[in-house]
């Protein structure tokens, strides 16, 4: 089946070619997410992830470019983004660490310290508890999910929105 025939073909939702790009692609699309590091996700989630959006954007196919190039597109964005955001996160990791590990007989600590508390305090509840088990109790992801049945992406969507309030608060005292 040429190119444009197979797009039109997934475009329509045809249960067979889906089928067929998940058994001939999927070792290639594991093999690309293998290349990034990611401490969330694995190079299996990435995959999945990528066919969810093949199948939930399938509409959005250009029958005019290599079936190929578009999966393979898709898949590196999703990566890229994931990494990104994880980039952020991880830049955003040290900020709270590093306040509670000052010297704790300065008075500036102690004033830092309540400031940082009562922002916590201002986040949502669930945000609260994973950042807190997160930044003030060094529990991993992966430890925070098992014990609040959250997948660890949440858990890190929570972790990013949460020190991304505490930033802006900080930043505007």
């Amino acid at each position: 089946m040429d190119n444009q025939k197979f797009i039109l073909s997934l475009k329509k939702g045809n249960e067979d070619s889906f089928k067929e790009v998940y058994f001939n692609y999927y070792d290639k699309l594991i093999s690309i997410a293998k290349r990034f590091n990611s401490s969330v996700l694995t190079p299996d989630d990435f995959v999945q992830e990528t066919f969810l959006r093949l199948y939930n954007k399938r509409e959005l196919l250009n029958e005019d470019v290599l079936f190929d190039k578009q999966l393979f597109t898709i898949c590196k964005n999703i990566i890229l983004n994931h990494i990104n955001r994880e980039n952020k996160i991880v830049q955003l990791d040290a900020f709270p660490v590093d306040i509670l590990e000052e010297e704790t007989d300065s008075g500036i600590f102690e004033d830092r310290k309540e400031k940082l508390y009562a922002f916590i305090n201002q986040l949502p509840e669930q945000q609260q508890k994973i950042f807190t088990l997160h930044k003030l109790e060094n529990l991993s992801y992966k430890e925070i999910a098992e014990i609040t049945d959250l997948s660890e992406k949440t858990i890190a969507n929570h972790i990013y929105l949460a020190s991304k309030f505490i930033r802006k608060k900080i930043a505007e005292h």
